[in-house]
């Protein structure tokens, strides 16, 4: 993939805004980053959707002097994130959709980066070569957007658990809610969304039973935008500004209506399954 182009600058102003947007509308664009000069990258998450995610993602993070590994850090705008709120350290990594010929996200990045000039790390990097040994730990682990695009997820969070020093944090879409019992549901070829690399839907029970058997203590849930939850699984309460010492429990009395448009026999086999088993809905 080829480098950002350089934007030239005017002699009125000293920047050339005509040629940063003819650069940007060059670029597919998942993340809306705000590049000022009036430009924001036409993501298709809007700036409305990252506000939302930020507060859920960062807001019950101390951040500040700490560092961050931002997983699947596409055009970057969870990275420039944890900058913007006082993060000392960020690696952002990525390799599919940097590397994708439909995606082409690192051009996205570097021009965002060189725009914004903010000073962090970048590695091009697969998640079963993420450890330790490869990347060093950190205090804050981003790992958004990522779990249920993988075939095994399981193994990828268990990889990814290794890195966070303080606190791991996962967005994941989020399915089975009227099953109990920790679940995950398989959604195989395009099934979901249409899109191929959508694999699974794990219930909250799922990823909090599987945060804790890789050694964090307690596990925040909550929604980020529904049907997506976000887990803040900590080591210890060090990063935690939550003054209360009990742990957030999801609200699961809200039931996904995107099963109506994505599955539409979903919810009769989910009857079949509960009556079948003696399953009930949770309250």
């Amino acid at each position: 993939m080829g480098a950002p182009e350089i934007v030239t600058q005017s002699a009125s102003d000293g920047f050339d805004r005509e040629a940063l947007a003819e650069r940007v509308r060059q670029i597919r664009w998942f993340h809306s980053i705000d590049l000022g000069h009036g430009i924001i990258t036409p993501g298709s998450k809007s700036p409305a959707i990252h506000r939302a995610e930020n507060s859920a993602f960062f807001d019950p993070v101390e951040l500040s002097g700490r560092s961050v590994i931002d997983i699947g850090a596409w055009n970057g705008a969870y990275s420039f994130e944890a900058k913007r709120r006082g993060a000392a350290r960020v690696l952002a990594t990525d390799h599919y959709t940097w590397n994708h010929p439909g995606f082409r996200g690192r051009d996205g990045f570097e021009l965002a980066r060189s725009v914004l000039n903010i000073d962090l790390e970048v590695r091009d990097i697969e998640i079963p070569h993420l450890s330790p040994d490869s990347v060093g730990t950190f205090d804050i682990v981003l790992f958004l957007g990522v779990f249920y695009h993988l075939l095994d997820p399981i193994a990828g969070l268990q990889q990814v658990a290794k890195l966070a020093r303080e606190v791991l944090i996962v967005e994941t879409y989020t399915d089975a809610l009227e099953i109990n019992r920790p679940a995950m549901i398989m959604y195989p070829g395009a099934e979901l969304g249409n899109d191929a690399t959508n694999w699974w839907g794990p219930n909250p029970a799922c990823m909090v039973a599987l945060l804790k058997e890789f050694g964090f203590a307690k596990v925040d849930a909550a929604w980020s935008i529904k049907p997506r939850s976000v887990y803040h699984a900590w080591r210890t309460d060090a990063l935690r500004r939550s003054l209360n010492p009990d742990e957030h429990v999801i609200d699961l009395n809200w039931l996904p209506r995107m099963h109506s448009k994505y599955r539409p026999k979903l919810g009769r086999g989910w009857r079949l399954i509960r009556n079948g088993l003696g399953l009930r809905r949770d309250r």
